[in-house]
């Protein structure tokens, strides 16, 4: 089977059309055509199915399709590993938690591009948890997450970026107000609790015995941001900074007892094809947050 007829079936159903296919692989509609229809032939199955000037998978297309990316994604990886050890080759397969793809990660990126303006990135958002089980299991080379709570493999390794004491984060007219009286007095946001910092903030709440107003429980910083903005209620969050330069009218109110802290980090494959790239976005992802504090790397046990 030859891999520039998988590469030209997968470029088809990802543009949608045959000529803009061509267009990308610098070849003819006809060329295309003629290796879509190999395939085709070599498979035994109909891959694709015209309407008009574009095509859709057909029921067998769509079930080889996630197939066909993984097998052109294993032959960069081995043309990675090919590659000497200090060349930035292949595809970094990068994991990024949601709040973390308009906050840390573009400013990343930023740098990273400037170095290594040829560097290919694929980027999954999810939920750390979920990263962090990708990563361990080699779905992914590098992910911004939450500091788990739980035993990293051995297999990664753990760098933090930053850190985030919880606030009470209130609309701007109740600056100056006692942290633990705006909890119990005035409706409260509850950050989701199926996060690791709604779960910082709820065991906070119970360790000082605090029983808030609940109004309603939701996910996303800058939704609850906005939520407390409009006078809703009052919330306890990581001290994000992405909420503050928002430009809603909040007040950043400290905790007077030692706040609980979510960790921002970098959870990475000690062994993986695109070791040198995952590096390469460790040490940027280190440049940018190193005026914050000293960074460390360390297996979470």
């Amino acid at each position: 089977m030859d891999m520039r007829y998988i590469q030209s079936f997968v470029e088809v159903l990802q543009c949608g059309s045959i000529a803009e296919a061509a267009r990308r692989l610098d070849l003819t509609p006809a060329a295309v055509a003629a290796r879509i229809r190999a395939l085709e032939e070599d498979l035994g199955a109909s891959l694709i199915q015209r309407s008009g000037r574009y095509v859709r998978p057909t029921a067998e297309g769509v079930k080889i399709m996630d197939s066909a990316q993984s097998v052109l994604r294993a032959v960069r990886d081995m043309r990675a590993v090919a590659q000497d050890g200090d060349t930035l080759a292949g595809e970094l397969r990068l994991g990024t938690f949601h709040s973390a793809m308009t906050s840390v990660l573009p400013a990343v990126l930023e740098r990273l591009y400037a170095r290594h303006p040829d560097v290919k990135i694929f980027v999954e958002p999810g939920k750390s948890v979920d990263l962090c089980r990708k990563v361990g299991a080699g779905e992914l080379d590098i992910a911004i997450v939450v500091e788990p709570q739980s035993a990293l493999p051995k297999t990664c390794e753990w760098q933090v970026l930053t850190e985030e004491p919880l606030v009470v984060v209130a609309p701007r007219h109740f600056a100056g107000r006692d942290a633990h009286a705006l909890l119990k007095e005035e409706p409260f946001i509850r950050y989701d609790r199926s996060v690791l910092g709604g779960q910082l903030a709820d065991r906070y709440l119970r360790d000082h015995g605090i029983r808030p107003r609940q109004r309603l429980e939701i996910d996303g910083l800058l939704a609850i941001a906005a939520l407390v903005d409009k006078g809703l209620g009052v919330a306890l969050l990581p001290d994000w900074p992405s909420i503050w330069s928002s430009g809603l009218s909040l007040a950043r109110i400290p905790l007077p007892n030692r706040a609980p802290v979510r960790r921002i980090g970098l959870v990475m494959a000690r062994h993986t094809a695109h070791l040198s790239l995952a590096h390469a976005f460790s040490r940027e992802a280190d440049e940018l947050f190193r005026p914050a504090g000293t960074r460390q790397q360390h297996n979470p046990s």
